[in-house]
């Protein structure tokens, strides 16, 4: 459509076209996040949980016709809830680095034809329905999906979906006048106004964006713990994946040391009568199952070539210690342009990257990590909330890191603490200093782990148990 077409529309049509637009490019987006969450779970979900049982047909020839069970229906309602958090949460992630690089797209190509539906109503657009989405899935779809995987109805009632679906429904009213008095009561101690409180009684423009600034600071203090801990487990994960040089470990002598210990394992199964201790036969061949897959990997690596030997390692761990010094330092990429913003692009990734490795190694959250194809619905739930936590509080974790200078739209800028220094100094001093303490402890603990194996103390024949220990008395005689 050239200029002159577009002069000719009026305002109204204009507008309208441009919100259909609009509409149109946000659920395609959706869409594909929804596709793309959906594959991903359908991956680690328990097949078991999502089966139907099917009619016995004893007194005639039929076949047996599939009957809807009860409890697989109500696992992929559940499902689809999960998939639609897990969908939000993947775009709370893409929400800060899609801004910036549209941002950096209008300021070089301002009069392009082919960019004009990227404008700021779409990013604004985006914002609010992230902000909406997030709400929706943390307050109800959540806590709907999991009050219906453990609903069984009421006592008395007719058994069915229909009854846990009511059983579901008051118990999630009665949450959520629990929710509200505890937000009322934190808003009375906190800010001790009358205006505050009664402000609060207006639930869309007062009462989500309060609610939700309280999850996001939980959200941002689950970041200050788990990011640290991802940011120095990245390096012994990139260690165990990248080859080595020869210089920091012997190939060889591993494949000589496995090959051997499986040969005595072979025997030991063999032969099991030259033992006179009892033998557990299953943990043997488990035991040569892992030896064997040790070996195959330690095969691959050492046919690996020079350049992935010795320059591959070295070039992960100096971009690994870049990003992570990028990331502590409180350095403006803004004024480096379009590099700038994919500098900053490329850091939001990692810390978010960092952030679920970390969450997923802590010992408190350890328990949570789903399993392929061996998940249950209610740990599938307990990931999909605090995956949503952890991408909701991003964009605040890296305004208050000052990795980006963007200012956050729509209600995500309406976070009073953002603007209190203390606040976000303290924040940023320890951010600083766990991740500082978190990287030492790992470098020392691995240059502890070279040096025992150097010295050869890793060899060393553990002691025996199951001696007494000789006396005080007996030792003086």
């Amino acid at each position: 459509m050239e200029a002159a077409d577009y002069e000719v529309l009026s305002v109204r049509e204009q507008l309208f076209h441009e919100r259909v637009r609009e509409c149109i490019i946000s659920t395609l987006l959706f869409a594909t996040l929804y596709i793309l969450c959906h594959i991903a779970l359908t991956h680690f979900k328990k097949p078991a949980e999502f089966t139907t049982v099917l009619s016995p047909r004893t007194l005639t020839t039929e076949a047996p016709q599939p009957v809807d069970d009860e409890d697989a229906t109500v696992n992929k309602i559940a499902l689809e809830l999960c998939t639609f958090t897990l969908a939000v949460a993947l775009g709370a992630v893409l929400l800060l680095p899609f801004s910036i690089i549209s941002n950096e797209v209008l300021l070089s190509l301002p009069r392009n034809y082919y960019i004009q539906w990227l404008n700021g109503s779409l990013i604004h657009g985006l914002w609010n329905l992230v902000f909406l989405f997030s709400n929706l899935s943390l307050i109800f779809l959540m806590p709907f999906a999991y009050f219906f995987t453990e609903s069984e109805g009421f006592a008395g009632s007719r058994k069915g979906v229909l009854g846990r679906v009511y059983e579901t429904v008051v118990m999630l009213m009665l949450l959520t006048l629990l929710v509200l008095g505890m937000v009322w009561v934190a808003s009375a101690i906190v800010d001790n106004n009358k205006a505050s409180r009664e402000s609060l009684y207006d639930f869309w423009e007062y009462y989500l964006p309060y609610l939700y600034s309280c999850i996001s600071f939980l959200g941002v203090l689950l970041l200050l713990v788990c990011t640290p801990l991802g940011l120095a487990r990245m390096f012994s994960v990139t260690g165990k994946l990248l080859v080595k040089p020869r210089l920091l470990e012997d190939l060889e002598e591993q494949l000589y040391c496995s090959a051997f210990e499986e040969a005595a394992l072979t025997r030991r199964i063999c032969n099991p009568t030259s033992c006179w201790l009892p033998l557990d036969m299953e943990l043997l061949h488990r035991q040569v199952l892992a030896l064997q897959t040790q070996r195959v990997l330690l095969e691959k690596r050492r046919k690996a070539s020079a350049w992935q030997r010795n320059l591959g390692y070295p070039l992960a761990m100096l971009c690994l210690l870049v990003l992570t010094d990028a990331s502590l330092g409180q350095v403006s990429f803004s004024k480096l342009g379009s590099f700038g913003a994919v500098i900053q692009v490329v850091l939001i990734f990692y810390l978010m990257v960092s952030s679920v490795m970390g969450f997923y190694s802590s010992p408190l959250f350890r328990g949570l990590r789903p399993r392929w194809h061996d998940t249950a619905m209610t740990q599938i739930i307990g990931n999909c909330v605090c995956l949503l936590v952890l991408s909701s509080a991003l964009p605040v974790f890296s305004r208050t890191l000052g990795l980006t200078r963007f200012d956050l739209l729509g209600d995500f800028g309406r976070f009073n603490w953002l603007g209190n220094f203390y606040i976000v100094f303290l924040y940023n001093a320890a951010f600083a200093g766990l991740t500082t303490l978190c990287l030492v402890k790992t470098f020392t603990a691995a240059v502890r782990a070279e040096l025992i194996r150097a010295f050869g103390l890793d060899r060393l024949p553990l002691p025996v148990s199951g001696f007494p220990r000789a006396s005080k008395k007996a030792q003086h005689q």
